[in-house]
This record gives structure tokens, sequence and C-alpha cells, in this order.
């Protein structure tokens, strides 16, 4: 059996005529019918069943036809990912992670997945939500390790990996550092502190002040030291999502858990890669992410 005969039954129940599937294939009416029948005669079913100028699939060409759409489709994925790791001087991985990630788990999952794949070279990229959205959306990056903030698209392979809470790193110089949690609403005459690039910081503010909830003034910082020396100076709380194991905080800060309404504010946090790009790399990736997250 071979593809090109599953190939051209494919066309025939897809287009429901043998010359328009003829005419896709660039193959002659007579040629096409004659594979089918090849092919019917090697597998001893009949696939088609024909009657005057119409016919239908027979239950064994349902069948068949489901299965071999599958089977061709997964062939097209061989073909194009052998294509790709031969022709490229060394196999590489693209992450992206936003800026203000605080865990450990990134960190383990990229070491790892380079002890299963030491033929694999890994690139890690860093940025805000938007900016993670636009490299994936134009094919900078594989995979990003991001929040949700849209409806999932189909496009996109949306592995959720954990529902977080939300902390404030704040100054023990803060009376709001007295105890192990506090309200959204207290928080609003200290500064939030959000990491970003100059180029997002409208954008995350709108974010985080008309979706999640904060309403007083907003700082940035760069990078998550830069925030960190911020609170230290007693400017305003960081805000810390707990996507994973966080390292304890530092001397003069306290870590409170944010609450609204006496709940837990949660986020969920995911890992994103096109459905067109999936791999099995990005796929081991996201399994050894998500593995370490749901262990600690």
């Amino acid at each position: 059996m071979l593809f090109r005969q599953m190939k051209y039954f494919i066309a025939v129940a897809d287009c429901g005529s043998f010359t328009e599937a003829a005419e896709q294939c660039y193959i002659s009416q007579s040629a096409i019918s004659q594979q089918i029948r090849s092919l019917e005669k090697e597998l001893g079913v009949e696939l088609i069943h024909r009657e005057n100028r119409k016919f239908f699939l027979t239950p064994a060409g349902e069948y068949f036809y489901s299965q071999s759409k599958g089977l061709l489709d997964e062939v097209g994925e061989l073909c194009r990912e052998t294509v790709r790791i031969g022709q490229a001087d060394e196999t590489e991985l693209r992450i992206g992670y936003l800026r203000c990630y605080s865990g450990q788990e990134l960190h383990q999952a990229v070491a790892a997945f380079s002890q299963l794949y030491p033929e694999v070279g890994i690139r890690i990229l860093n940025g805000t939500h938007e900016e993670l959205y636009d490299l994936l959306r134009f094919g900078k990056v594989d995979l990003i390790v991001s929040d949700q903030r849209r409806a999932f698209s189909d496009q996109y392979v949306n592995d959720s990996l954990a529902y977080c809470a939300c902390y404030a790193e704040i100054s023990t110089r803060n009376p709001l550092s007295s105890g192990d949690f506090v309200e959204i609403e207290s928080l609003k005459r200290t500064p939030c502190i959000l990491i970003s690039s100059k180029e997002q910081r409208h954008t995350e503010q709108e974010y985080f002040q008309n979706t999640i909830g904060f309403s007083g003034r907003f700082l940035f910082a760069e990078s998550l030291e830069e925030g960190r020396l911020m609170v230290a100076g007693n400017r305003g709380f960081l805000l810390i999502e707990s996507v994973g194991t966080l390292p304890p905080p530092r001397e003069s800060v306290k870590r409170l858990l944010i609450v609204q309404n006496r709940k837990e504010l949660r986020r969920n946090y995911c890992a994103f890669w096109r459905k067109e790009q999936t791999n099995r790399y990005i796929e081991e990736f996201a399994h050894i992410l998500k593995e370490l997250l749901q262990k600690n």
C-alpha cells in the first residue's frame, strides 16, 4: 500500500467526485480510479461502492478515510520536522517567560530538559504578557509561559500549568506588613510596582487597574531586581504571583497574600504554543514544567 493511494482516496472522498479529485492531484481520472481499485484489491474490501455515475463510501471506506487522514497528517508533520532538524545547524527551543516571574521551577525545567535532550539548544527571552504574545504570534519563540488574559484561541495549545495566588512584597516599615494577608482595597494608598518595559507601561497599568482591580498609583521597574530594590526603599508594594516555589522574601520585606473580599486573588498561568508548530520538544518541556509546578 502506498501513501499516494491513500492520498488519492482521501481526495475522492473529500471532493465527492473522481474528476475533481483527479484535477486536484494532477493525474487523469482513469489513473486515480485505477489506483483506488488497486488499493481495494490489496485490502480485499470494497472502499467505494459505485452505482452508475454515483458512489458512496462503504463502512470500511468510512473507517479507512477517518484513519488515513490522521495518519497522513502525522506523516506530513514527521517529514516537516525531519527537514527542519536536518537543515538546522543546531536544534533550538525558544522559550519566553514573564519579566515578573520569580519561581524556581522554570530554571529546574530548563536543567531537566537539557539533561534529557543535550542536542537541543535553549534560548530564553522575557517580556510582558503582550510582548510575549507578539513574540509567539510572529514566530520569534516556540513556547511562552504567561498568565491568561484572553479567552483561549483554537490556534494555540493552551496548557494550564497552575492557578496561583497573588502576593504583595512590601517593606516592613509599611503598617500593612503587620498581618499575613492584605485586602486589595487596603493597598490603594500604597503604589503598586509593576515590572514592565517603557513601551508596555500603559497596557500593564490598564490591565491591573481595570481587570484585576488595583485602584492606587502605579510605579514601574524594568526588572524584578529593580522592583525589589524599590520595595526595600519603601516606595511601594511589588506584585508577585506564586507560580511555583518562591524564594524567601528579603530582609526588611514582608510577603502578604492578597485577598479580595477575604478570598485569595488567583490567576491562571499557562504554557502557550502554536498548534501548527507543535513538536515533541515543545510538548516535553511543557510536560516537565507542569510536573514540577504540580509537585511543588
